[in-house]
């Protein structure tokens, strides 16, 4: 068996680098890494969550986001979820950021999460564990 012992990164395939990066940076994201060749730049925050963007995907049609937005179900990754310390203060700092909250809060398992969009319509759910 393959001893898989956690997540190492996330990769999101985007059009506009200049926008997503400027989106990423309000939760503490950064460039540590560019492969221009391949297009792709990784970025990581303080506590060492890494996410790998994929420069290339085509606009999406109407501003829609093909796994989430469209009447048929596609398969593949509908969002990422993102441990965050405290949901009140991450409700409270999305507003302050002008950031829309697109479903939530709501009560998920054993914590609440908010859901939220980047520029490409890409679905993060921001998730506090409570005891």
């Amino acid at each position: 068996m393959i001893e898989i012992n956690r997540v190492d990164h996330i990769g999101i395939r985007i059009t506009d680098e200049a926008a997503t990066l400027a989106f990423y940076e309000q939760f503490g994201f950064h460039v540590t890494f560019r492969a221009d060749e391949a297009r792709v730049i990784i970025v990581q925050n303080a506590h060492g969550v890494e996410i790998n963007f994929i420069v290339n995907a085509a606009r999406a049609p109407e501003g829609k986001n093909v796994l989430m937005d469209v009447a048929d179900k596609h398969p593949g990754y509908t969002h990422v979820a993102l441990r965050v310390a405290a949901m009140d203060r991450t409700v409270e700092e999305l507003k302050a950021l002008g950031i829309e909250i697109t479903e939530g809060p709501v009560r998920l398992g054993s914590g609440m999460s908010v859901f939220i969009r980047d520029p490409d319509r890409n679905v993060i759910e921001l998730r506090e564990h409570q005891a």
